[in-house]
């Protein structure tokens, strides 16, 4: 089937990021698989971390195809272009369904995006990962990259205003070895290994960033533990129930 939205639509977005002069640094590109399906298990900070995840696969000329929830489908504007570029659904309260769909497209080789945490971590670091990544990839075969991606918090997350217009950010996006199925024993062991990779990559994305808070009221967007101003895990939990 060609493609004939997506294309434009990483134009349009490559075009913006110039508009911007984002700071993008790309690492561990080369692993992302030239044939083949594999799953992309990105961390999750910030509403745009599917466009700059995408964007990880580019060098290897990979489309992603993201499992994002149902009401982006059924919005007017971002539905037809979802639905254009083969992204994958997902209705909580019926999983079974988008989950057999992106067995499918790994099967067919397809690379499938997926945000293990499930939702937007306010404190900037890993939360729990449900276990339908490494699940799916078990049953397809396929391998399972861990992809940390920060900055993009800075732009647009929960609980904070949107600085889509905001110039010179640095967006760092490392991509980790690929992670292979037949090497663990079952989806929980991977699972268990996938958040150790991956909280792993989002610290030293953290602490390598090339940039630091101008002052307290800046705070906001670096992790707790690193003497940022963003609510701890348990604070973070709290505020998730509420």
């Amino acid at each position: 089937m060609p493609e004939l939205v997506y294309p434009p639509v990483i134009a349009a977005a490559q075009t913006m990021f110039r508009v911007l002069d984002l700071k993008i640094t790309i690492e561990g590109a080369h692993h992302v698989p030239r044939t083949g399906g594999a799953v992309l298990a990105s961390n999750h900070i910030s509403y745009l971390d599917f466009i700059f995840c995408g964007l990880g696969a580019r060098e290897s000329k990979r489309l992603v195809r993201f499992m994002a929830k149902k009401s982006v489908f059924t919005h007017r504007i971002s539905g037809p272009l979802m639905r254009a570029m083969r992204h994958i659904p997902v209705d909580r309260r019926a999983g079974s369904g988008s989950y057999v769909e992106a067995v499918t497209a790994l099967r067919q080789g397809e690379v499938v995006g997926v945000f293990p945490e499930a939702t937007i971590s306010r404190s900037f670091t890993v939360k729990h990962l449900k276990s339908g990544a490494t699940r799916m990839a078990r049953e397809a075969d396929v391998p399972v990259l861990p992809v940390a991606i920060w900055g993009t918090q800075r732009l647009w997350t929960k609980g904070r205003p949107r600085t889509l217009s905001r110039r010179h950010t640095p967006i760092s996006i490392l991509i980790g070895e690929p992670m292979n199925p037949a090497a663990y024993p079952d989806a929980n062991a991977m699972n268990t290994d996938l958040a150790e990779r991956l909280s792993a990559l989002v610290d030293r994305t953290q602490r390598e960033y090339p940039e630091r808070p101008a002052g307290p009221d800046d705070s906001w967007w670096l992790p707790a533990h690193l003497g940022g101003g963003a609510p701890t895990p348990a604070e973070a939990a709290v505020l998730d129930r509420s």
